[in-house]
């Protein structure tokens, strides 16, 4: 086990500087890079703004000079080789320095800590009541397979399920977001103005009162996947043999679900919490945080796309590269868990 662990740490190396090296080569040809988006932000200053002293013609009009340009370049780093520029970053990430945003002007673990708290309260909150709702549904639908409870819920995830996240968000937003019926939950952020002087009750109340839209968005449709996985894995495990001879040996229905049916059945979901767990709280969801103005992780990735951020784009790149492929490793580590049978030595 030691020697497969070590092992899979080893390949992360050369996957991480892969996964750069692809995502630097293709930054090197997309247009409209920092560069050309400031001096169009300066060209832009100039028409609105102040009229140069030369003949009374806009300086914006005449473009930006050379020198400025190259201070430009320079400020970004571009004045040197992409080869140099490619190591330089693979020596600051390799120490943990994600380097500045060339637009916030703060450093990217500094940005990434800031929007923290609205990806861990959508990411964790609709994982942990995903969970909590699907097992067990899951497992009653599993116990009543072909039944009318079965049918019913059925239905309901699977409609919840083809319902987009973002429509749902308006459609809550009209009517409970103080649109053409009700105003009842808040329309933007985490907590309210008053949000220090309330209680420590009130705290609690006021931050649920305000994920209360969101999070409905988030897991309406989440239910679906897990709840039928839970009910296939338990059928299928009902119908083996293993179930059967305990219940020839006369052991009672509680024994055999509990003591052999729900250990096995559990595999598959035991061993997926670590990756759906960071999926949730990192993936972020950018038309939710969007549509109830939350700034999180999908927002900021989100406009550091859109405006050429390099340093914001390759260091999240960086950081959710590392923690997925950490989880991954954890993630086979919970099967030798759950089952030890599960060897790696042939790995």
């Amino acid at each position: 086990m030691i020697v497969y662990v070590a092992k899979r740490l080893a390949l992360m190396i050369p996957t991480l500087i892969g996964i750069l090296m692809l995502t630097f080569l293709i930054i090197q040809f997309v247009p409209g890079g920092p560069v050309e988006q400031l001096v169009q932000e300066l060209r832009g200053r100039g028409q609105t703004g102040e009229v140069a002293a030369t003949g009374g013609v806009y300086r914006g009009a005449q473009g930006v000079d050379p020198q400025k340009l190259e201070e430009i370049r320079k400020l970004y780093g571009f004045d040197r080789p992409a080869h140099q520029r490619f190591f330089e970053m693979l020596w600051r990430y390799a120490r943990f320095d994600l380097g500045t945003s060339y637009f916030h002007h703060k450093g990217v673990w500094q940005l990434i800590v800031e929007k923290l708290p609205v990806s861990i309260s959508l990411g964790v909150w609709s994982f942990l009541i995903t969970y909590a709702v699907s097992i067990p549904l899951g497992i009653a639908k599993a116990v009543r397979n072909g039944t009318r409870f079965d049918l019913l819920t059925s239905t309901a995830i699977l409609i919840g399920y083809a319902i987009p996240g973002f429509v749902l968000g308006v459609a809550l937003l009209v009517l409970f977001g103080g649109g053409s019926f009700l105003q009842v939950f808040p329309l933007r952020g985490l907590t309210s103005d008053n949000f220090a002087q309330l209680s420590l009750v009130g705290k609690v109340l006021d931050y649920f009162w305000h994920l209360a839209m969101p999070l409905a968005c988030l897991i309406v449709g989440s239910f679906a996947v897990t709840t039928m996985l839970t009910k296939n894995v338990f059928l299928e495990e009902i119908r083996k043999h293993y179930v059967l001879t305990a219940r020839a040996k006369g052991l009672s229905e509680r024994t055999v679900f509990y003591k052999h049916i729900f250990r096995n059945a559990l595999i598959p979901l035991v061993t997926a919490f670590p990756a759906a767990f960071v999926g949730a709280f990192f993936a972020g969801s950018l038309l939710i945080e969007t549509l109830f103005s939350l700034d999180g992780l999908g927002l900021l990735s989100y406009e550091a796309v859109i405006r050429r951020d390099y340093p914001v784009v390759l260091g999240s790149l960086y950081v959710f590269s590392l923690i997925g492929l950490v989880t991954k490793l954890i993630t086979d580590l919970c099967y030798v868990w759950v089952d030890p049978r599960v060897k790696f030595d042939a790995v």
